[in-house]
């Protein structure tokens, strides 16, 4: 696995560098992974890079380039709003010759168009949203002070806002809110992979299980 970087392009014109993680041979099969968002990214990375490791070994390149403003990225997440990740991910897809993609999570809404795709237990904007909100209000109770659903999300499409750590813009809010995945992806259900899905527990973690179905599921998609 080595780092390695692409030309990002910003809103305004021009790029800058991003950071991927990669498994990179110059191989005919070449996966581009979406991530995860927020902390499900964060909860899953050790699936993810793990599940790249397997890829590599059955022959396949990988490749997991960072959202703009997530991760190891130098941009401003409270800049971003969606159309610039769709448009990093394609630009991400071009740079690194992606034959094949997968998305993760809340990254499925964001897979280029145009490439045989697998989309890994898909969730829709809304219900990120509405999780971080239900975090941000027991935080708030458990300090001491009272927060409503309605309230915060008012102020978030306002004025913006900040869920456990993310600062959120309210024109990524608005664009980002009734965002969903498209439905011409293969779908892989958490059933086929087996147990129970990491971005539902507390901490990261890792299920090796889990990496082999998920690797095993992908190499048969993307060689057959």
């Amino acid at each position: 696995m080595t780092p390695a970087s692409w030309p990002c392009p910003l809103p305004a014109g021009g790029f800058v560098d991003e950071h991927a993680l990669s498994f990179d041979r110059n191989r005919k099969t070449r996966l581009l992974i979406v991530p995860a968002l927020f902390d499900e990214g964060n909860k899953l990375r050790r699936l993810t890079v793990e599940t790249m490791r397997r890829l590599d070994s059955a022959g396949i390149d990988c490749i997991l380039p960072d959202l703009p403003g997530c991760n190891e990225s130098l941009q401003q997440l409270d800049r971003q709003v969606p159309t610039a990740w769709r448009s990093a991910m394609d630009a991400a897809a071009k740079q690194f010759r992606a034959t094949h993609v997968l998305g993760i999570r809340g990254g499925c809404m964001f897979t280029p168009d145009g490439l045989p795709t697998w989309h890994y237990a898909p969730v829709k904007a809304a219900s990120i949203l509405r999780q971080m909100l239900r975090a941000r209000i027991l935080a708030s109770r458990e300090a001491g002070r009272e927060e409503s659903r309605e309230d915060l999300a008012k102020r978030a499409r306002e004025q913006g806002i900040e869920l456990a750590g993310y600062p959120l813009s309210p024109e990524f809010w608005r664009e980002f809110e009734p965002t969903i995945a498209t439905d011409t992806a293969r779908l892989i259900e958490q059933a086929e992979i087996g147990g129970s899905g990491l971005w539902l527990r507390a901490e990261p973690g890792e299920d090796p299980d889990q990496a082999d179905a998920l690797a095993a599921i992908l190499t048969w998609g993307a060689t057959e």
